[in-house]
C-alpha cells in the first residue's frame, strides 16, 4: 500500500515564499519534514528564505551544515539523507528522495514555470500512481492559496 502523495503546482510564487507555510502545517501537526533538494545552492537559498521569510515568525531547521542535524524538526537535503527522522518527504522540484515508503507523506512542490519541471513532475505523477500512491493535485489560485484540482 502506498502512502498519500500531494502535488504542489507553483505557477505565481517561488519555493522559497510557498514552501514555509506548508512546513508552518507540518510542524503544527506534530510531524517532521526532510526537504529534498536538487543540489546545495538549492540547500542555501532555501536555508536563507526560511530564515527571513516571515519576521514575525520561526521555522525551525537545518541541513548538513548545521550542528546536530538530527535535532532539526525540518532538515534540508541535496543528499539522501535523513537524519532528524522525518515523517513527511517534500520533494521540490522533482528532487530525488528515498524510497517513500520510508515516509508517512509527501509533499511534491514544483515550478509549473519551468518545462522541464513540469515534465519530470508529470512523469512522477503517472509513476507514483502506477505503484499504487494515492496522489492529490493542488494548483496555486489567483490569490496564492492552494485548490484542489484532482
Amino acid at each position: 500500500m502506498g502512502i498519500e502523495v500531494s502535488f504542489y503546482h507553483l505557477e505565481r510564487q517561488n519555493v522559497e515564499v510557498a514552501l514555509p507555510k506548508l512546513l508552518e502545517k507540518v510542524l503544527s501537526a506534530g510531524h517532521r519534514a526532510a526537504v529534498f533538494l536538487a543540489d546545495d545552492a538549492a540547500v542555501k537559498a532555501l536555508d536563507e528564505a526560511l530564515w527571513t521569510y516571515d519576521p514575525a515568525s520561526f521555522l525551525p531547521h537545518g541541513s548538513t551544515d548545521t550542528p546536530h542535524p538530527e535535532l532539526q524538526p525540518v532538515y534540508l537535503t541535496s543528499g539522501q539523507d535523513v537524519p532528524n527522522g522525518a515523517d513527511i518527504a517534500v520533494q521540490i522540484n522533482a528532487a530525488s528522495a528515498p524510497a517513500l515508503s520510508a515516509f508517512k507523506r509527501c509533499l511534491y512542490m514544483f515550478d509549473g514555470r519551468d518545462e522541464a519541471i513540469l515534465g519530470q513532475a508529470r512523469a512522477d505523477w503517472k509513476s507514483l500512481k502506477d505503484d499504487g500512491h494515492s496522489v492529490t493535485y493542488w494548483q496555486q489560485g489567483q490569490s496564492g492559496g492552494w485548490e484542489k484540482k484532482a
